[in-house]
C-alpha cells in the first residue's frame, strides 16, 4: 500500500469507530477484509487511527471536520504530509476545506468537562500532561526478577534485535527503544525473562512491603499484570481474584512461563486473611489515555461517578480481608482526584483502623502512564 492509500484506510476505520465500534475490532475487521495489506501496512494504519483518536479535537479543527476523513486530513496537516489527498489512486479526495489552528483545551485534545478536575489534580502539570497525552507511549518491558536480572534481560532481548535501556521508574522496567514489535516472537518473551508492563505499573508494585512468605491477594487481577509482578519479588503465598473470572484466562499459563505460583480465587473471603491485599481498581484510564484513546471521550460525568462509588465499595470489601498488622494497597491508572487522593480520605474517614503509610501519584512526565498508589496499614491486634 502506498502512504495515501494507508490514509484512505484509516479514514474508513475511523468511520466506523465513530459510529460506535472499539478501536480494535474496527482495526482487525479492517484487517481480515484487506488481505492485501502487509504487516507494515497494518501497522501504519493503525498508527494514523490512534494518532487521530488521541489528538480527536486538534486534528479535527485542522481538518475542518470531525470524521474520518477531517481527522486524518488533521492528521496530515500536522505531520506535513497534506500532499497525500491528492485524489488520485487510491488516495484521499482533495480537501474542501482550510481548516484552523486548534487552541485551548482543544489543542490539549482535552474534553471540556474534564478540564476543572484534570486542573485541580494536576496544577501546573496540567498543560504538559495533557500535552505528553497527544503522543504514543513508549513501550515497556517488566524483567522477570524471578528468572534474571534487567541487565541480563537487556542483553537477551539485544540478541534477537531487540534494544531496550534501563528506566529509572522501577528497578525491573526497560524501555524498548528499537526492534519493539519483534518483543513477544521473541525468545525473552516466550521463556518468561519478560513481560509487556507499564513502568509506572511496575512501580505502584514496588511500593507494597513484599517479603518472603506473605500471604498476598490481588482482588482485581484482571489479566494478572501486577500479580506477576508481585509474585517475582518475594516468594509468596500469591493468590488472585477478579469480579470478572474471564480476565483472569490466561493468567495461569502466563504464571506457568514466569515460574511463578499463582491460586486463582472466586471467592478470596475463603482463604482470608491476608498479610497483603491490591486493590487495582476500575477506574477512567485517564492515565493511559495514551493506550487507551478512545477511552477520553467516552469518559462522561455519569460514569466517573459510578466509578468513584464502585471504587469505594472495593475498598471496603478488600478492607476486610487484610489481617490486623497487615496492608492494603489501593491503585488506579487514573489522574483525576476524586478517583486518588480523595477516595483515599474517604475510606480513612470511614476505617479509623487504617493508617495511610505512603502515596504517590506518577504522571506521563516520568515516562510512564498516569498512576495512583497508596498504601494503607491496619491496626494490629493489641
Amino acid at each position: 500500500m502506498t502512504p495515501a492509500a494507508r490514509a484512505a484506510a484509516a479514514i474508513g476505520v475511523l468511520d466506523r469507530i465513530l459510529d460506535g465500534q472499539v478501536a480494535e475490532v474496527a482495526l482487525t475487521n479492517w484487517g481480515r477484509a484487506s488481505r492485501y495489506a502487509g504487516s507494515g501496512d497494518r501497522a501504519a494504519v493503525r498508527d494514523i487511527v490512534y494518532a487521530a483518536l488521541r489528538c480527536r479535537r486538534s486534528f479535527a479543527a485542522r481538518g475542518g471536520d470531525g470524521d474520518g476523513y477531517g481527522l486524518v486530513l488533521g492528521w496530515a496537516r500536522e505531520s506535513g504530509q497534506e500532499a497525500l489527498f491528492s485524489g488520485e489512486g487510491h488516495a484521499p479526495a482533495q480537501p474542501a476545506k482550510a481548516g484552523r489552528i486548534p487552541e485551548g483545551l482543544e489543542a490539549l485534545d482535552c474534553p471540556d468537562w474534564l478540564a476543572a478536575p484534570l486542573q485541580a489534580s494536576l496544577g501546573a502539570d496540567f498543560a504538559a500532561v495533557m500535552q505528553a497525552m497527544r503522543h504514543r507511549a513508549p513501550l515497556f518491558l517488566r524483567a522477570n526478577l524471578a528468572r534474571t536480572t534487567r541487565d541480563k534481560a537487556i542483553a537477551a532481548l539485544a540478541d534477537e534485535g531487540i534494544v531496550g535501556q534501563a528506566h529509572p521508574l522501577a528497578a525491573s522496567a526497560i524501555e524498548v527503544v528499537e526492534g519493539g514489535r519483534k518483543v513477544q516472537a521473541s525468545a525473552a518473551y516466550a521463556e518468561g525473562l519478560v513481560e509487556l508492563q507499564d513502568a509506572a505499573s511496575q512501580a505502584v508494585v514496588e511500593m507494597m512491603p513484599l517479603r518472603d512468605g506473605l500471604r498476598v491477594l490481588d482482588y482485581c487481577a484482571g489479566g494478572g499484570g501486577k500479580t506477576l509482578a508481585m509474585a517475582a519479588r518475594a516468594r509468596l503465598q500469591m493468590h488472585a481474584h477478579d469480579a470478572e473470572a474471564r480476565r483472569m484466562t490466561d493468567l495461569g499459563a502466563r504464571a506457568k512461563r514466569a515460574g511463578v505460583s499463582v491460586k486463582l480465587l472466586g471467592k478470596p473471603d475463603a482463604a482470608a486473611p491476608y498479610d497483603l491485599v491490591l486493590t487495582d481498581v476500575p477506574c477512567s484510564g485517564s492515565g493511559s489515555w495514551r493506550r487507551d484513546p478512545q477511552g477520553k471521550w467516552a469518559l462522561t460525568p455519569e460514569r466517573l461517578a459510578a466509578l468513584t462509588a464502585m471504587q469505594a465499595a472495593i475498598l471496603g470489601q478488600a478492607a476486610r480481608l487484610v489481617r490486623p498488622g497487615g496492608v492494603l494497597g489501593y491503585a488506579t491508572c487514573s489522574l483525576i482526584e476524586s478517583e486518588n487522593g480523595a477516595q483515599v480520605r474517604a475510606f480513612l474517614a470511614e476505617h479509623a483502623d487504617f493508617t495511610l503509610e505512603a502515596e504517590r501519584r506518577f504522571t506521563p512526565l516520568e515516562g510512564g502512564d498516569g498512576f495512583f498508589c497508596a498504601v494503607l496499614r491496619k491496626t494490629a491486634t493489641p
